[in-house]
């Protein structure tokens, strides 16, 4: 069973799977906000049952930090632009 950790270099410090690019936020969204089954997230990830199980308890176990990790994800920095798309649709006419 893996452990959560954190290091600045991945996932930027969010909590994640030790060994893996999957956070913790990432199981939560799909077993708390979407209702998926564990034994189907832990499928999807090809994670083993109980990582999936601990990063659940951790979410659980650190709510405040969890809510840092949402917000910082939903935030665009100021001197970044979002381009949605590329301005053509898909005859490549303008839009």
């Amino acid at each position: 069973m893996a452990e959560i950790v954190s290091t600045d270099d991945v996932l930027g410090g969010a909590p994640r799977i030790e060994g893996r690019r999957i956070g913790v936020h990432h199981v939560a969204k799909r077993v708390v906000d979407t209702g998926e089954s564990p034994e189907q997230v832990a499928a999807d990830y090809g994670l083993d049952i109980a990582d999936v199980y601990r990063a659940l308890v951790y979410y659980y176990d650190n709510p405040e930090e969890m809510r840092r990790v949402q917000a910082e994800r939903q935030s665009v920095p100021d001197d970044l632009t979002a381009v949605r798309g590329s301005g053509r649709d898909r005859r490549g006419s303008a839009v």
